[in-house]
């Protein structure tokens, strides 16, 4: 019998969250054709788009997988992407959506990361985040998601001011990472500029139920598709961009945008009740004195 995820009580899921904070900023003007914000990172005969140019396809197959990345670097703002996943038996793929400070994974990148990880027919999709601060990371989280992301195209966005990060998934919070209080989060990547990717890529070895399902190449090629792209944030501009330091001057610098509001706080503890299958600051066995992090509150 298929696994399903109990519905989100009509309370809160009449209508997705439309952040407080969002809704009431301008809204940038963002250009949507893949050449205006990307480029392809490896693999150009794996990705494809569609005959109106809007929606993109990355492919994997025995050979080899596919990726992107935007062509400017940002500091601080929101970035949103709408992915539909590989559909049917996945296991050992993942998608992965991130955004790092390096093209590569250098020893001393920053990084945010959605990553997606395939299944086997008839079990959940879990997405796992993580974030990486100089090189490390170990500050994983995964949950299960509401619906089938197969299905139909989902919004996957972030919220990165120098309060907090906020992970969302169509607009409902999923994972609140913070800098607030009196001791000041000293892994809380908050400096470097970040690029924006995406890639589909082979990850049999650990993925799905630990690396003991392997991709089954029968299946391939498997794709992931992705589409209405937007950012409203500080570009990054050498040597000196405005965005070196918090002006509040834009909406994602401003007090509403450092806290979740009252509705979002809502949503967050269902999903906190409902979804979360791996916290890493309740792995007492990994980490027998916590990180430091952890003790702050995404609730202030």
């Amino acid at each position: 019998m298929e696994k399903r995820v109990s519905p989100m009580p009509s309370l809160l899921f009449i209508a997705l969250v439309i952040s407080a904070f969002h809704s009431s900023s301008q809204t940038a003007d963002s250009q949507t054709s893949f050449e205006d914000n990307f480029s392809i990172m490896w693999s150009e005969d794996h990705f494809k788009t569609s005959e109106d140019g809007n929606t993109w396809f990355l492919s994997l197959d025995k050979e080899t997988g596919c990726g992107f990345q935007t062509k400017q670097r940002y500091r601080f703002g929101w970035f949103s992407m709408k992915l539909k996943l590989v559909g049917g038996d996945s296991a050992g793929v993942v998608t992965a959506y991130y955004m790092c400070s390096e093209n590569g994974a250098g020893p001393e990148r920053d990084e945010l990361d959605f990553e997606f990880l395939g299944n086997r027919t008839g079990q959940p999709y879990l997405i796992q985040t993580n974030v990486y601060k100089n090189g490390a990371g170990n500050r994983e989280m995964r949950h299960m998601l509401w619906f089938d992301p197969t299905e139909d195209y989902h919004s996957y966005s972030i919220l990165w001011n120098n309060h907090q990060i906020v992970f969302f998934v169509d607009r409902v919070p999923i994972r609140v990472f913070k800098n607030n209080g009196d001791d000041k989060n000293d892994f809380f990547p908050n400096e470097k500029p970040m690029y924006l990717f995406s890639s589909i890529w082979n990850a049999d070895d650990w993925a799905t139920r630990g690396g003991l399902e392997k991709t089954d190449w029968k299946k391939a090629p498997f794709v992931s598709a992705y589409k209405d792209f937007s950012v409203e944030g500080c570009q990054w501009e050498d040597p000196y961009p405005a965005c070196v330091s918090t002006t509040t001057k834009n909406w994602w610098d401003q007090y509403q945008a450092w806290h979740l509001s009252d509705s979002q706080k809502m949503d967050y503890a269902w999903v906190q009740r409902n979804l979360v299958i791996y916290d890493y600051c309740k792995d007492y066995d990994r980490f027998p004195k916590l990180p430091g992090e952890c003790s702050l509150s995404p609730w202030d």
